[in-house]
């Protein structure tokens, strides 16, 4: 894979990021080519990494066996549209980061045959404890599935789904997912003050809590409601205030929400094929 030339079309924040996680893992430098419209992106990251830069795509997709299209939605067709020559004679393995386009999509515009991950990460790749699921082609080799595995792996986890359809499911779940915890946090921290602790030491409770949860849940071979029971003491804080979440309708909740951004995604999906 490290000998692999891995080309970026796009240098934003998640592409900055997989960089950073790569390097990381000593993947060579001299291996990783970047392109974008603004020069600044590229000098910091050539600064920063000593990559090799460029403004024009077509030139890192002369350059990459992989290639990595980090661009937004709205603009992968006119991207696409630009290399799509460049692509079809060096056939690089194609990972898409750009949320909602069908693989279909990005193959049409890239002129057919093309062999596509395409994948959807969420912002905690930006410190490394991402989560991104991802979904291939027919065509794509055992080892071609194992080069994107390793690209998308140096932010963190990732799974691998059946059907393109559940990416849309990902969306709603560890797409959308951060937002939907960073709510809760605001919160408690909004009740932790309203009940008379200071500003900061609230944030600083929230946060922590919120990390030593996650962690417990992750290193735990227990549920998460196997997890719940065990702090939940009968007639105890925690059993009251489950209570009201419970009789709340929250789990109900939950579901609507997630089932209506999965149904957002969905439409997106249609709206940017027919940018």
């Amino acid at each position: 894979m490290k000998q692999q030339t891995l080309g970026f079309i796009g240098a934003g924040n998640m592409a900055s990021s997989l960089i950073a996680g790569l390097l990381a893992d000593a993947y060579p430098p001299a291996n990783i080519w970047a392109s974008d419209v603004e020069g600044d992106k590229l000098r910091h990251l050539a600064n920063h990494f000593g990559i090799q830069t460029t403004s024009d795509n077509r030139q890192v997709v002369e350059h990459a066996q992989i290639l990595v299209l980090a661009v937004k939605p709205q603009m992968l067709k006119e991207v696409a549209g630009g290399i799509a020559d460049s692509v079809q004679k060096h056939k690089p393995l194609i990972i898409s980061l750009a949320a909602g386009v069908l693989e279909a999509d990005i193959d049409q515009w890239l002129g057919g045959g093309i062999d596509i991950v395409r994948c959807m990460p969420n912002t905690p790749a930006l410190v490394k404890t991402g989560a991104t699921a991802m979904h291939g082609v027919a065509s794509l080799s055992s080892e071609q599935r194992s080069r994107a595995e390793a690209v998308l792996r140096a932010v963190g986890l990732t799974v691998w789904v059946d059907s393109e359809e559940l990416l849309d499911v990902v969306t709603a779940l560890s797409g959308s997912g951060p937002a939907y915890f960073f709510l809760f946090m605001e919160a408690m921290e909004e009740a932790a003050v309203a009940l008379g602790l200071n500003a900061e030491t609230a944030r600083l409770l929230t946060q922590q809590t919120a990390l030593g949860s996650a962690r417990l849940a992750m290193e735990s071979e227990e549920s998460p409601a196997e997890l719940r029971r065990r702090v939940t003491s009968p007639g105890g804080t925690t059993e009251k205030a489950i209570g009201v979440f419970e009789a709340s309708g929250l789990r109900n909740l939950i579901s609507e929400a997630m089932t209506a951004a999965r149904q957002r995604a969905g439409e997106l999906a249609k709206q940017w094929g027919n940018v």
